[in-house]
């Protein structure tokens, strides 16, 4: 198979000093090498005297090093593997080892068959759309250690166990005061996650919208609301006697939101490129992930001809 040019350094993104992920790393390593890859990984691992011909991969290294990165593990690992190279242009390649895989969609049996296929070209690239959270503490913006979200950001009530009250705004005019435990901001990518277990709609990648998602309202008329992605979303506590509310970004948390704050989400100018085969297909995925089509007595798939 002939390789292109495209692709000549590649890093390697996981947990490596999880068995099973450096057993994957490993073998993968040695394949992009026979094929004269550069490779970076973490070397500094317990067990990853099998990638000690790998270039360290440093939180100091260049992002611009790297021409595409291999995130090994779950959804998880892709999610801060999306925030590392957020805006350059160094696509991803997921390999699910986790549990339901939406955005690691090869299987470690097919890793040297798909690396194969997107070092010859024979790929399919998707660009996913990213959140960015800014928390306004007293008219400032206050420093964020990862503003950016591939999935969501959300807002959750403190640790006080009891609903809180929120305003939020939309393009600058007023939406709803909410009472309950938070709500969920979701890109489509987030949509299949925290959002639909909220209760929120599928949106396919390629929509340009937001879902906003409230958690275990109050008011059962407290409904999902899509919007436009070009909106920017306003969300502040609405009792002055709150105390304050987590904010977190594809379930790290960034800061919080006191009485006087304001937390502002908006489409970030960066984006993620996420890397397929020919033959992916979003509904095969979610048909597969989600169950869809099977009967309760045979297990079996029904196809409507």
């Amino acid at each position: 198979m002939r390789m292109s040019d495209q692709f000549r350094t590649i890093a390697l993104w996981g947990r490596m000093n999880d068995s099973a992920v450096g057993r994957v790393a490993a073998v993968i390593a040695s394949h992009l090498r026979e094929r004269g890859i550069e490779v970076y990984a973490d070397t500094a691992t317990i067990d990853a005297r099998a990638l000690e011909d790998c270039i360290p991969l440093e939180p100091t290294t260049p992002v611009n090093n790297i021409d595409l990165l291999i995130s090994i593990g779950g959804d998880g690992t892709l999610l801060t593997a999306a925030r590392r190279v957020a805006g350059a242009t160094v696509p991803i390649l997921g390999v699910n080892l986790g549990r339901l895989g939406f955005l690691t969609d090869v299987a470690p049996e097919q890793l040297r068959v798909a690396t194969d296929a997107v070092l010859s070209g024979d790929y399919v690239a998707e660009d996913r759309m990213l959140l960015k959270a800014s928390i306004l503490q007293n008219g400032a913006e206050a420093a964020a250690s990862s503003p950016l979200a591939l999935n969501d950001v959300v807002l959750q009530k403190g640790s006080t166990g009891r609903m809180f009250d929120f305003n939020t705004l939309i393009g600058g005019t007023f939406v709803n005061r909410h009472s309950g435990d938070g709500i969920v901001v979701a890109t489509p990518t987030g949509s299949t996650a925290y959002a639909l277990s909220c209760g929120g709609p599928i949106i396919e990648p390629s929509v340009a919208a937001v879902v906003m998602v409230p958690i275990c309202p109050h008011s059962l008329s407290d409904r999902p609301l899509v919007v436009p992605a070009s909106r920017q979303i306003e969300i502040s506590l609405a009792d002055p006697s709150e105390p304050p509310a987590h904010v977190s970004c594809d379930g790290e948390e960034i800061g919080q939101i006191g009485p006087n704050d304001k937390l502002l989400i908006e489409a970030a100018d960066e984006t993620v490129t996420l890397l397929h085969s020919r033959d992916h297909s979003y509904y095969e995925l979610l048909r597969s992930k989600l169950n869809w089509g099977k009967t309760s007595r045979s297990g079996t798939r029904e196809r409507s001809m």
